[in-house]
């Protein structure tokens, strides 16, 4: 595993340990709150750590589970083309880009019904940039199990967060934080590359 994705693997776990150890403390101060924590009463914009340390947390161990395996199964193999210092880039301007638009656009389709937690928004920012480096690649999504090209699994994947945003179908999920992650992804393909050449492989 190349060294940014195994270093965010071991960070995520280790931070998984604590939250074992140390109950409901580390959401309080650490996960993004759309207004005030409980037994807090200070907002988002007082406490501008959350916009990153939300995404070190998780819901459970099956939430950890599955973004660990998107972030080694994908994360892995665009930072041997990348290399670490643009994934990294690519990683948390989605999770950045991810919490601002579950702030802004999710505040319009009502509260969340509680913290922000989890590496989604990273991962889907990876997500992205994978499928524009590796259009045609072949992916076997777990839900349908069907072999489609990263583009095309990116797209269904994308719309469907967004109809299951606007429509509040699936309560207790960050749909916007999603989509705040893959724009993210986006904007570091298109304009984080370092000078001609240092990058090889790159459109």
């Amino acid at each position: 595993m190349p060294p940014f994705t195994q270093a965010l693997v071991i960070a995520n776990v280790v931070v998984y340990l604590l939250e074992t150890q140390m109950g409901n403390v580390l959401f309080q101060w650490f996960a993004l709150w759309p207004g005030a924590g409980p037994g807090l009463a200070i907002l988002p914009i007082f406490t501008p750590w959350q916009l990153v340390s939300y995404s070190f947390l998780h819901g459970g161990l099956m939430h950890l589970a599955f973004n660990m395996f998107a972030l080694w199964m994908f994360g892995g193999e665009l930072e041997r083309v990348w290399g670490a210092r643009r994934v990294a880039m690519a990683y948390f301007a989605s999770v950045v880009s991810g919490a601002v638009a579950q702030l802004l656009v999710g505040g319009m389709f009502g509260p969340s019904g509680g913290p922000v937690v989890g590496a989604s928004a990273g991962v889907f920012g990876i997500l992205l940039a994978y499928a524009l480096v590796f259009p045609n690649r072949r992916i076997v999504p777990l839900i349908p199990p069907i072999p489609m090209p990263a583009r095309v699994f990116v797209l269904l994947y994308a719309v469907l967060e967004l109809v299951l945003g606007v429509t509040g179908t699936q309560a207790g999920v960050a749909h916007f934080a999603h989509l705040g992650g893959l724009l993210g992804g986006w904007l570091v393909y298109k304009y984080g590359r370092a000078r001609p050449g240092n990058w090889r492989g790159l459109r």
